[in-house]
């Protein structure tokens, strides 16, 4: 027996509407915002990744862990390096760090890190 439909997650930010935005596009997902609170989710309705506001939020220090990452999105593509500059060109920076060659580390613009990665 299955319990959940799917999981959502939830990511602490300083502005919800602008890392939905950044999620959106890179996804290709519809974006709702209200105060405080943001969500994105696919035409079919079958998962989704809300944002919530935080006050006094502090950005994950990454590959350190002074602040930890909490969390982190891996978004499979198809080309890491056609992926890379989509991604720049909507808000996203490249992590110094790089520790793989089958992925790649960025920062959404509230600091998350998260990977392009292929298979």
């Amino acid at each position: 027996m299955t319990i959940a439909m799917y999981p959502s997650f939830v990511l602490d930010c300083p502005d919800p509407a602008v890392l939905a935005q950044f999620y959106g596009e890179l996804l290709g997902w519809q974006v709702k915002t209200e105060e405080g609170w943001a969500e994105i989710r696919p035409e079919d309705g079958s998962n989704c990744i809300n944002f919530q506001q935080v006050k006094d939020y502090k950005a994950p220090t990454w590959p350190t862990q002074d602040v930890p990452q909490q969390l982190h999105l891996d978004v499979m593509v198809r080309d890491l390096d056609e992926a890379e500059p989509e991604v720049l060109a909507i808000g996203a920076t490249k992590a110094e760090h790089q520790p793989g060659t089958t992925f790649r580390v960025f920062l959404d613009p509230a600091g998350h890190p998260f990977c392009l990665c292929v298979d």
